[in-house]
């Protein structure tokens, strides 16, 4: 059942990245040959407006064949007027972004329907004031509820350390006890920590630490779409500095996973509901996006920064050092899904 669960949504996670690609290559009047889910040899076709639908037999990503684009041979020319090369550098990048821009928004709007459903979050209740820091000696006590802080009104305790952060010297706490609200002022003290890569930080901090309590937080249409594009903005914020703390060595290369992870990942998830499901996908979903934006040339990344060169420099990129670029792209790419499996089967094996 899991198998199933993997396959039928990594199916829609590329099938809205490739539908992006066809979606503006047709608006621009390109001719598409073939839209194929998954490589290899097909299992199912069906010809339709004039692009064979597909379903190939490898699973792993998909492709759209459009006239003119040639990744393997740069030198077959077509200067059809349905041909992908006859278009200006800003028509191609437009095409080249649609892919990931498309996995953006399907991201933004299975978290806006995670939104609706409700989000499970810990409850911004205080399990514990830390010795030393200005909590305790200011009056927040363990069981307080935080409402607001500041002008910011509080639903879950992960909201609480962004605000904390963005607060001037003086932080006006608003809790909830059993005989009302209180307004308690605490003045932050800059304290060294980790962030989540281990390294080390200073920030501001009270000293409160959160009861483990899981409180559902459904939200409206309109603070729904400002959950979703929030959501969607900070997993591609962390999922790029995340690939920056890799490069710089910060983060070891055994945190790299392959397919089988995905796999379990996505298993996990649906075992744990609806909305765990479609918050699995959302995250894959982003990371489809920020991966391929990538500068690496056998990806969109890569693609979309030859056409700029072209726009800047008013004229194609050297075809042998293309092709080069191209062959280095895909050797980094199968080493990078080798290495993810390799990992993987010291991981689960």
């Amino acid at each position: 059942m899991n198998t199933i669960t993997f396959l039928i949504v990594l199916s829609i996670l590329v099938f809205i990245h490739e539908l992006g690609h066809f979606s503006i290559a047709r608006l621009f009047g390109v001719k598409v040959y073939d839209f194929s889910i998954g490589f290899g040899k097909k299992i199912f076709t069906k010809y339709y407006k004039g692009t064979n639908w597909s379903i190939s037999l490898i699973p792993l990503g998909g492709y759209v064949k459009m006239k003119g684009q040639e990744d393997l041979n740069p030198n077959l020319v077509n200067t059809d007027k349905d041909s992908y090369q006859v278009l200006s550098p800003i028509q191609r990048i437009a095409i080249l972004f649609a892919g990931p821009f498309a996995n953006f928004i399907l991201a933004t709007f299975l978290f806006f329907i995670i939104a609706l459903l409700g989000v499970n979050a810990i409850s911004p209740t205080i399990g514990e004031t830390i010795d030393d820091l200005p909590a305790k000696t200011s009056g927040l006590k363990v069981g307080d509820t935080i409402v607001k802080i500041n002008n910011t009104d509080i639903k879950t305790w992960s909201q609480i350390s962004n605000v904390i952060q963005k607060s001037e010297t003086i932080i006006r706490f608003y809790v909830k006890r059993k005989d009302g609200i209180h307004q308690i002022q605490v003045t932050p003290k800059i304290h060294k920590s980790k962030n989540m890569f281990g390294e080390t930080i200073y920030k501001k901090m009270v000293g409160i630490a959160p009861q483990r309590k899981i409180v559902i937080v459904k939200y409206g249409i309109i603070d729904g779409i400002f959950f979703a594009l929030d959501k969607t903005y900070e997993s591609s914020k962390m999922i790029f500095l995340g690939i920056q703390k890799m490069i710089e060595g910060i983060i070891p290369t055994n945190q790299i996973g392959g397919v089988i992870t995905i796999g379990k990942v996505i298993g996990d998830a649906s075992e744990n509901g609806i909305v765990a499901l479609l918050s699995i996908m959302a995250l894959i979903s982003v990371n489809l996006g920020v991966l391929n934006l990538l500068p690496i040339p056998a990806l969109d990344g890569g693609h979309i920064m030859f056409n700029l060169y072209e726009l800047i420099f008013k004229r194609k990129p050297n075809t042998k050092v293309l092709i080069q670029l191209t062959i280095i792209g895909w050797v980094i790419l199968v080493s990078l899904m080798v290495f993810g499996l390799y990992n993987d089967i010291n991981r689960f094996f």
